[in-house]
């Protein structure tokens, strides 16, 4: 606990070192956000198993690193590194951020309709500021989640997405964070504002994978602001190293008749969290949270999801799906909060869990706290092993035991993948998912 204290201290002096950069790259709105920010970080600290929301993560290997700053390092990175896995081959608008930095030689942004921006947070920051006082670090909620609050702190640069009011965009815009960490292990807190006007509509892909074997942190925070009567598509992929730690918030905000997903995929990373949770704080609005995690070796994965209904007449629905071998372990935290005047709350979530080795452990933990009387509210979840009726239908038709047991596979996680609407992204990930399958569970012979 000393050690973790005093990885605390780092980040404070760290702070107190780069203070006067932050104010002079950054918005002078901003600055009393980080001071309150870092102040709070100081008063909660890591978070430890003894914390209820961090139970069964322990994010010790997250605060005994000492990660140094991560550095601007766009021009070690070539797009032929990044074309099959970030998805750069496809002609969508898109903003590459490398440590945490923008790279415009691997952005283009191309040809958007009128009034829509799609910017570094950096540049708008320093060149417009009044574009981000509105909603930036106005929703995402730093007192209580100190990973927030630290990212809140250190902001630099991250992506500003802007649709005006009544605007359709047709293609997905792109966000794709890569990480290095060549020199030692880095830290980079990217933050990304996203905010979708009145009957606006658009698909947003926020992509975060790393290059090499290094250790690195990567401390995502995204807000996304959808307007009344809107729409946003929401999608994060996580395909971050085999050493690297992951900790990302996804906080939604939603009004009137709105409707907002997120798909969350994670495939990659030896620890990752991820906080997704969404607001329902107009009439009408609806919600959807889907999420697959793929997890082998000694992997620690954690979704933790709330949904709040502030408002009457809303829907709500979760779905992810987990597939774990080896020692890896989960975790899954729904919760669905319906406040007192929110009657006619329509909410339904469902947590599916596939075990593939005896050593995989899953902890899944669905939570209704429920302040109204006229409500439809339901959970379930769901850990097992492969279904040996269907190994034994499969066998009998002729295939192999492992392209038996991976096509059971393949259909379980396909479920999920199948929900996600852009086409390329789609087949990417089932392409993923083919090739993640283990050992004993391959599909060749069934091709």
């Amino acid at each position: 606990m000393l050690q973790v204290a005093q990885k605390t201290d780092d980040y404070l002096s760290r702070f107190a070192q780069v203070e006067a950069r932050l104010a002079g790259d950054g918005a002078a709105f901003l600055l009393p956000i980080r001071k309150k920010a870092i102040e709070r970080f100081a008063e909660l600290g890591f978070p430890t198993t003894r914390d209820e929301d961090w139970r069964f993560t322990n994010v010790g290997p997250i605060a005994r690193t000492a990660f140094g700053a991560a550095t601007r390092d766009g021009e070690a990175v070539e797009a032929q590194q990044l074309a099959t896995s970030a998805l750069l081959q496809a002609d969508w608008p898109r903003l590459v951020f490398v440590n945490g930095h923008v790279a415009p030689q691997l952005s283009s942004v191309g040809k958007l309709p009128g009034g829509v921006r799609l910017e570094s947070l950096a540049a708008v920051a320093h060149a417009d500021p009044e574009a981000l006082q509105q909603h930036l670090a106005r929703h995402a909620d730093y007192q209580d989640h100190p990973f927030t609050a630290l990212n809140t702190a250190f902001m630099e640069d991250g992506a500003y997405v802007h649709i005006p009011k009544g605007v359709y965009l047709e293609q997905p815009i792109h966000l794709v964070f890569v990480s290095t960490a060549d020199a030692g292990p880095v830290v980079s807190h990217p933050r990304n504002l996203i905010v979708a006007e009145t009957g606006s509509q658009a698909t947003i892909i926020e992509t975060y994978l790393g290059l090499g074997d290094g250790v690195y942190f990567t401390n995502a925070v995204t807000e996304i602001i959808v307007g009344e009567n809107a729409v946003i598509d929401h999608y994060k992929v996580g395909r971050e190293a085999q050493q690297a730690y992951h900790v990302g918030t996804t906080q939604i905000h939603q009004d009137r008749s709105s409707n907002a997903s997120s798909h969350a995929v994670t495939i990659g990373g030896a620890l990752v969290r991820n906080d997704i949770n969404t607001v329902l704080d107009g009439e009408g609005a609806q919600c959807t949270l889907n999420g697959l995690y793929l997890v082998s070796g000694r992997q620690h994965v954690d979704n933790h999801l709330r949904v709040e209904h502030a408002k009457p007449h809303c829907d709500s629905r979760e779905f992810f799906k987990g597939v774990l071998d080896g020692h890896g372990k989960a975790v899954f935290t729904g919760r669905i909060i319906v406040r007192k005047d929110a009657q006619k709350t329509d909410a339904k979530q469902t947590n599916m869990n596939l075990l593939l080795s005896d050593h995989a452990q899953v902890d899944t933990k669905p939570q209704l706290e429920i302040f109204a009387n006229d409500v439809k509210c339901t959970h379930g979840a769901t850990i097992g092993q492969i279904d040996e009726n269907a190994m034994f239908y499969l066998r009998s038709r002729g295939l192999s035991e492992p392209a038996s047991r991976g096509l059971l596979v393949y259909a379980f996680a396909s479920e999920a993948i199948d929900r996600i609407q852009p086409q390329l992204l789609r087949a990417q990930l089932r392409q993923t998912l083919f090739d993640w399958l283990p050992e004993g569970h391959r599909l060749q012979d069934a091709r």
